[in-house]
């Protein structure tokens, strides 16, 4: 549905992104993750047609977005870092007023406005100018022009940033909801949402793609380890020299519990071993009470900081 190809962005002599490729199936929620000034918001306007690339190529849909750009954008629903909305409007004549411009006929427009009223829940809003609404419901509003003429691919770029929290999650449960319709590409700089949100994640930085893959396996692959969470009932002078003992155990960290009567540990093992009927066993061999034993990955606060943060 999405295919970005060697694509490159000079400002002057300064190059923005650098050889980008990556391909977005139909129907997959991509984040596009990076700190500020990694290229991101570069490479949304590219996709979008707003921007020629200095040299590569982007098809949406099978159209390229330079030569066939009408085409091309027919089929993309984009919302900006700053909404293009026009204030002195209410939120049905904006709606309006985008499905004219897109060439929309007024039955079309009017059922269209209809459905996607209720999809952003702007039913008690939708007579309102859209200059006295709350940041979360312009959000809303930019999303509704976005998806008004029924595109297969959504671009959101920063659709959470500046409304207040409780904004932000029903925001980011609608577009969850728009992700089962559309193929779609968030991007943001807000990691806990990329990864409650995105089937798969790019990570960007200076310009060029530093990883790709979904959040488990980003995590795996750069730490070269897995890890188990445990929880146990004993004397911790004697549990730790059994679990060492244990194959592929790597390392064990003790982490402190206040107040608790058992231990907790984090054990780093061999990527694809799979070791935990094997912890269990000796923890029960050893008449030592098992509470929790389950799987852990790094966080994408941990996967990104790895990825983007230059040691001195």
């Amino acid at each position: 549905m999405i295919k970005v190809d060697k694509v490159t962005k000079f400002y002057g002599e300064f190059p923005a992104i650098t050889d980008l490729s990556f391909e977005v199936p139909k129907g997959e929620i991509l984040g596009f993750l990076g700190p500020n000034g990694a290229g991101k918001s570069t490479t949304m306007k590219i996709l979008t047609g707003f921007m020629p690339p200095s040299s590569g190529t982007v098809e949406i849909a099978g159209f390229n977005i330079l030569e066939e750009s009408l085409n091309a954008r027919k089929h993309i629903g984009y919302l900006p870092e700053t909404v293009p909305l026009y204030l002195e409007m209410n939120v049905s004549e904006y709606l309006s007023f985008m499905g004219q411009i897109r060439g929309m006929n007024s039955k079309k427009i009017k059922q269209r406005i209809t459905e996607v009223i209720e999809t952003c829940s702007l039913q008690d809003y939708y007579k309102t100018i859209i200059g006295k609404l709350s940041k979360g419901y312009k959000q809303r509003v930019g999303i509704g022009q976005a998806i008004l003429h029924e595109p297969d691919v959504l671009v959101l770029d920063e659709p959470t940033i500046g409304i207040d929290p409780i904004q932000v999650v029903e925001t980011r449960q609608l577009i969850k909801g728009l992700g089962e319709a559309h193929t779609l590409i968030l991007s943001s700089h807000i990691l806990p949402e990329v990864s409650m949100i995105c089937d798969r994640v790019i990570i960007i930085n200076e310009g060029q793609i530093a990883a790709v893959d979904n959040p488990k396996n980003l995590g795996t692959n750069l730490s070269g380890v897995e890890r188990v969470e445990l929880e146990v009932k004993g004397p911790n002078q004697e549990i730790i020299p059994v679990l060492e003992k244990v194959d592929h155990v790597n390392s064990i960290e003790r982490i402190p519990v206040t107040g608790s009567g058992y231990h907790r540990y984090q054990i780093s093992v061999d990527v694809g071993s799979e070791i935990r009927s094997q912890l269990a066993s000796v923890i029960l061999e050893n008449q030592w009470e098992l509470l929790k034993l389950q799987s852990i990955g790094m966080s994408l606060e941990e996967i990104f900081l790895k990825i983007t943060v230059h040691e001195e």
